[in-house]
């Protein structure tokens, strides 16, 4: 079974759309009605939802970061930073990602786009 992702607000509504053409499951905060959570709520409801949270918000790496140190659960994370990938790269990435990691290896995990 391949990876469900968790997106950000700060994700671009064209990788979430590329990533649905290749069938990797993808849920927006907003689709949710989340959109106004705060980082740590959302990071907990990726994990509530079994879902890896897609962002390329730098402050989630601190949050991560922080929870890792913490020994907190998160159900992972998928960071690119917004000027150092394009649409088409970060949706081959990520749909990489989807089909050859699993929920458990990228429990409490960041990896960081491009591959």
């Amino acid at each position: 079974m391949s990876l469900a992702f968790y997106l950000d607000h700060h994700v671009p509504a064209a990788i979430a759309n590329g990533l649905r053409q290749l069938q990797v499951d993808v849920l927006t905060v907003a689709e949710d009605g989340r959109a106004d959570w705060d980082d740590d709520r959302l990071l907990e409801r990726a994990l509530e939802l079994g879902r890896v949270l897609l962002t390329q918000d730098h402050d989630f790496l601190v949050l991560a970061a922080r929870w890792q140190q913490s020994r907190r659960e998160f159900a992972g994370m998928v960071y690119g930073h917004q000027l150092r990938i394009t649409v088409g790269g970060a949706v081959r990435d990520i749909a990489l990602i989807a089909s050859v990691m699993t929920q458990p290896e990228m429990r409490n995990r960041v990896e960081f786009l491009p591959l």
